[in-house]
C-alpha cells in the first residue's frame, strides 16, 4: 500500500458528544469531519465498529461483520417517523464525561425496539425497498447473525449451551427457530440496516471533503460470535464447541502476566482448504465500510500466543505457526487494486513481541507498520520506536488506545526518564503533549495519528483502555466546550510546516497564532 504524506486523529465514535449518553453517527460526527478539515487532517482513525462485548469491549464483538447497533443516531430514526421526541427523552439522566453502558445501553435498546416495531408496522411498499435491499445484499452474514443474536437473547447463555441441535446447527432446527424467532431476527436486520446507512452517509460525507476513514479489525473473534458458531470447522474447537486453546501475548509492557484475551484460535489450514474465503469476506466488508484498515496484532500472522483454555494468564503458552504469506496472497487476488487505489490498503499492528519472521511477512506483502512514541525511550538509540530509526512506510502514533495519555505517561514516568525525553526531543522546560505530537508529525513516518485525548491535553482519567483491566475501559467522552479554535489552528500549522496538508486546501487554512512555544 503505497502511502502519501498525511496525518490525522485517532477518536471513537463512542467518544463523540450528544444528547443520549454515548457518541453516535449524529450531528457531532459530522462537525468532527468539518474540526479535521478545517485542522488540516485527511485522516480520522477508529476502533472496530462492531457490537460491543465483555467489559464494552469493541474488540469482542459477537460478530466480524455486524455494526454496532448503540452507535445509531436516535435523531434520525425520530426525523424518519419512528420515534417520537417524547419517546427520546431519558428516564435517567446521562453524564457527559464518560459512556455508562449500563445506563446506556437498555435506553438506547429500548428506543430501538420502538423504532423497529413502527418501521415493520408501516405497510408502505417503497419503505421497504431500502431493507429489503440491504438484506438481500448482506445475507451472507445477515442472516447467520440476525438468528445468532435472536437465540442469544432467548437463551442468554453462551451458544455451546443452547440445545444441541440448534449449537450443532441442524438445518432442521434452525428453520423452526428462524420461524420462530421471525420478529426477533428483524429487528436484529433493522438495526443493521440504520447502522449500515448511516455510517455509509457519514463515510460519504467525510471522503466528499477530503477525509479517509481508517477501521480497525481484531484478529481473533469471540468465542460467543455468530462467527465461531456458524464456522465451527474454522476455529480450534472440541465436540461441544468450546475452544482447546485461546488467544492472547506472553508477558510484555503492559503486564508481567501477559495477556490472556480467551478468543478461540484459528484452524489455518481449514481456512486454505477454502481458500480463505472467510477472511476474503472480512476484509471485503471491512474496507466497504472504510477506506484502510489497521488489522490488531498482525503478528499473529507468523505466530499467535496459544494458551491452553483453562489457564488463569497468559504466561504458560506457546507459539502457534500461522498462515504467513498464504493469506495475503490470497486477499490480493480476491481483492484487486481498483477505482484509483493501488494495493491492499491494510496497516499491519506490528506491536509487541516482534520477530525477524514479522518484519519479514510485512514487508513481503508490502504492508505500513505501526511505531509508537510513548515506547522509544528506554535510553536505547537502536529502540525501533524513536524516529531516527522510522522508515518511511510506517505509521507513527504518540499513542494508542492501549495507552495512557501522553499527559498522563509524561507524569507517570522516572526523573532520569524524563531527562532522556527532554534531551532527545531538544526542549529544556516544561513538557507539552504538543512536544511529541510535533516529533510525530514532522517524522518521516508517511502517516502520523494523533489521539484526539492529546490534542486537547488529557490526563491519565481520559485513557481509552488499560489492557488487561476488565472494567471500566472505552467509556472516555469529550464535550466541544472543551475544544478551542486554538487547538485546530496549532495543528493545521504544524500539519503545514511538515508537510501532511493536502494542497488543495492548504491556502484556505491560515497559520495558527499558536505555531510556535
Amino acid at each position: 500500500m503505497p502511502l502519501h504524506r498525511h496525518s490525522g486523529i485517532l477518536l471513537h465514535p463512542t467518544s463523540l458528544p450528544g444528547p443520549y449518553g454515548s457518541g453516535d453517527l449524529g450531528p457531532s460526527a459530522y462537525h468532527f469531519v468539518d474540526w479535521l478539515v478545517a485542522a488540516g487532517q485527511t485522516l480520522w482513525q477508529v476502533l472496530p465498529l462492531g457490537n460491543i462485548g465483555p467489559g464494552n469491549s469493541p474488540y469482542m464483538s459477537p460478530s466480524a461483520f455486524a455494526g454496532n447497533q448503540l452507535l445509531i443516531d436516535l435523531a434520525q430514526l425520530r426525523n424518519a417517523g419512528w420515534l417520537t421526541d417524547a419517546e427520546l427523552i431519558p428516564a435517567l439522566e446521562f453524564t457527559g464525561a464518560h459512556v455508562n453502558f449500563s445506563v446506556v445501553q437498555p435506553f438506547r435498546m429500548s428506543r430501538l425496539r420502538l423504532a423497529a416495531t413502527k418501521f415493520f408496522a408501516d405497510v408502505r411498499r417503497n419503505a421497504r425497498k431500502p431493507f429489503l435491499a440491504f438484506c438481500a445484499d448482506a445475507s451472507g452474514w445477515l442472516d447467520d447473525y440476525a438468528l445468532f443474536m435472536a437465540m442469544d437473547n432467548r437463551y442468554g447463555k453462551v451458544w455451546q449451551k443452547w440445545p444441541a441441535a440448534l449449537a450443532q446447527r441442524d438445518k432442521k432446527a434452525l428453520h423452526e427457530a428462524g420461524k420462530k424467532l421471525a420478529d426477533e431476527c428483524n429487528f436484529w436486520r433493522f438495526c443493521q440496516w440504520c447502522f449500515h446507512s448511516q455510517w455509509a452517509s457519514l463515510k460519504d460525507y467525510a471522503n466528499e471533503r477530503g477525509i479517509e476513514l481508517i477501521g480497525d479489525m481484531p484478529i481473533f473473534v469471540s468465542a460467543h460470535s455468530a462467527d465461531v458458531w456458524a464456522n465451527q470447522k474454522l476455529f480450534d474447537l472440541d465436540t461441544q464447541g468450546q475452544a482447546r486453546v485461546v488467544a492472547g501475548v506472553p508477558p510484555d509492557y503492559f503486564s508481567a502476566t501477559g495477556q490472556l484475551w480467551g478468543n478461540p484460535l484459528y484452524k489455518w489450514a481449514a481456512h486454505e482448504e477454502q481458500g480463505y474465503r472467510w477472511w476474503v469476506e472480512r476484509v471485503r466488508r471491512t474496507l466497504a465500510l472504510c477506506d484502510i484498515v489497521r488489522i490488531d496484532h498482525f503478528r499473529g500472522f507468523v505466530s499467535c500466543w496459544e494458551i491452553p483454555a483453562d489457564a488463569k494468564t497468559a504466561v504458560n503458552g506457546q507459539w502457534k505457526a500461522g498462515p504467513g504469506s498464504a493469506l495475503f496472497t490470497a486477499l490480493s487476488q480476491a481483492l484487486p487494486a481498483g477505482q484509483g487505489r493501488s494495493g491492499l490498503r491494510i496497516i499491519a499492528e506490528d506491536l509487541g513481541v516482534i520477530t525477524p519472521e514479522v518484519f519479514a511477512l510485512r514487508e513481503a506483502v508490502g504492508l505500513p507498520g505501526m511505531r509508537v512514541l510513548q515506547f522509544a525511550f528506554d535510553g536505547q538509540p537502536d529502540n525501533l520506536y524513536l524516529p531516527h530509526n522510522f522508515e518511511a512506510n510506517t505509521v507513527v502514533y504518540t499513542g494508542t488506545h492501549d495507552n495512557d495519555t501522553t499527559w498522563g505517561w509524561w507524569n507517570a514516568l522516572a526523573a532520569n526518564e524524563k531527562e532522556y525525553v527532554r534531551r532527545y526531543l531538544g526542549i529544556s522546560g516544561e513538557f507539552s503533549e504538543w512536544d511529541l505530537i510535533r516529533i510525530a508529525l514532522s517524522s518521516i513516518a508517511s502517516l502520523s495519528i494523533i489521539p484526539m485525548q492529546d490534542i486537547l491535553g488529557l490526563d491519565s482519567n481520559c485513557r481509552m483502555n488499560q489492557p488487561g483491566v476488565g472494567e471500566g475501559s472505552w467509556e472516555w467522552r469529550f464535550s466541544w466546550h472543551q475544544v478551542a479554535p486554538w487547538h485546530a489552528e496549532r495543528l493545521a500549522g504544524l500539519t503545514r510546516l511538515y508537510g501532511r496538508m493536502p494542497r488543495r486546501r492548504s491556502d484556505n487554512i491560515a497559520y495558527g497564532p499558536y505555531l510556535c512555544r
